[in-house]
């Protein structure tokens, strides 16, 4: 049987863009992407701790150190600059493999989102 878990976490990082005029997904400071262990075009669940708003879209890389988390297409209408968001990814895998799994979690400067 295969299982659900968190595999990626990234939490409490704050929206520095939305842009309702690109095609779709959220772009993530590569340095936060890599310590949390998710590819480009992985699906990522976004929770907005200001609002309550939960959805869904796919990552793409922002420039590396530069905090950077804009929402873009559809799901910019669902976020405010400064909101603040938890992102997480899931991942399929065997029951028994999931029991022992650590998940990659990153906690990342609340002031402007770098990994320092």
């Amino acid at each position: 049987m295969l299982v659900q878990v968190v595999k990626s976490k990234i939490h409490r990082v704050k929206v520095t863009g939305a842009d309702l005029n690109y095609i779709g997904s959220i772009t993530i400071d590569e340095d936060l992407m890599d310590a949390a262990n998710i590819i480009e075009g992985e699906r990522v669940q976004i929770v907005n701790n200001n609002n309550g708003e939960r959805l869904e879209t796919y990552a793409i890389p922002g420039p590396r150190g530069s905090g950077e988390i804009t929402l873009n297409g559809a799901a910019a209408r669902k976020v405010a600059v400064n909101d603040v968001l938890i992102l997480i990814v899931y991942g399929f895998m065997d029951f028994e493999e999931a029991k022992n799994f650590k998940p990659s979690l990153v906690f990342p400067n609340e002031k402007d989102n770098t990994l320092t």
